[in-house]
């Protein structure tokens, strides 16, 4: 996967199967939720990422019955809608990866016992050894995000003397819990957890240093979509005012070699990849 990942600028679109996204795309329509995902490929998305729980803070968890119930349907078609079209152009990963967003082991273990899954997106910075040893058990990538304290709680007083040396220590650690439990470099993805127990400045930081990242030689997902630190630097309350700002997060993104981008708007950053890669091989086209 590691080498899939590297080998062009990647698009994953996000799916929210839930009633309170952040960004008010989420719905508790199974069918809707599907849709979304095949306009999202034929978009040019590589990798759908789908969730069942909101990450909003001021919202408490969902029970776990209740995210595997509103999961496990979609698992189950999104083959079907796979095999229903065709990729975008020869760069698009096809067959698209799936990837879940959750971090409790009950839900991690649901989802991979299907099969049907490629890789587990870990909002809760791997807290211990469980999702990654399950990660191992089922073949399955992980994506580590950095954060701090439990999700689904506020982490608004958090503050770092540095937070690059921060989030080195926590990578450094949490790369060794999973390689302890056998997980090796082609399953690990490395996020760095943008709004995620970080202050305005916190997050441009992190913007500023993402070459960093490469340290790890491990693929780098950056979460880009119109975070709240877009809104805080252009003034935009509502989320979907900002995909312009998302846009210049994707520009700063591939300055700095990340491989990966969490996007609701795949239309945009998808073409967006691809007139930054024409113009990085000299105005070849991309496309059969």
């Amino acid at each position: 996967m590691k080498e899939m990942l590297r080998a062009f600028p990647r698009v994953m679109g996000i799916v929210n199967i839930n009633d309170d996204s952040f960004s008010g795309d989420g719905t508790l329509d199974v069918a809707r939720a599907l849709a979304t995902a095949r306009q999202m490929l034929l978009d040019g998305a590589d990798v759908i990422d789908v969730g069942a729980e909101s990450a909003r803070t001021n919202r408490g968890p969902i029970g776990v019955r209740e995210e595997i119930a509103r999961l496990l349907p979609f698992l189950d078609g999104f083959s079907a809608i796979c095999e229903e079209i065709a990729p975008r152009d020869h760069r698009q990963i096809w067959p698209p990866l799936l990837s879940v967003n959750t971090w409790r082991p009950e839900i991690v273990a649901a989802v991979l016992q299907t099969g049907k899954v490629d890789v587990i997106n870990d909002i809760g910075g791997l807290v211990d050894e469980a999702n990654a040893r399950l990660c191992f058990e089922y073949g399955a990538a992980l994506l580590i995000m950095h954060t701090v304290g439990e999700p689904k709680v506020p982490h608004t007083t958090q503050r770092y003397a540095d937070v690059w040396e921060a989030m080195e220590r926590f990578f450094d650690d949490r790369l060794a819990r999973a390689r302890r439990v056998g997980l090796g470099d082609d399953q690990l993805i490395l996020d760095p957890g943008i709004d995620f127990a970080k202050q305005r400045d916190d997050n441009l930081a992190v913007y500023r240093g993402l070459e960093r990242l490469q340290r790890y030689d491990l693929p780098v997902l950056l979460p880009i979509s119109r975070k709240t630190v877009i809104g805080d630097v252009l003034g935009l309350p509502v989320p979907v005012d900002r995909d312009a700002g998302t846009i210049a997060c994707l520009v700063r993104g591939l300055v700095a070699r990340a491989d990966l981008f969490r996007v609701h708007n795949v239309r945009a950053v998808a073409d967006a990849v691809r007139v930054i890669a024409a113009i990085r091989t000299t105005g070849k086209t991309l496309v059969p």
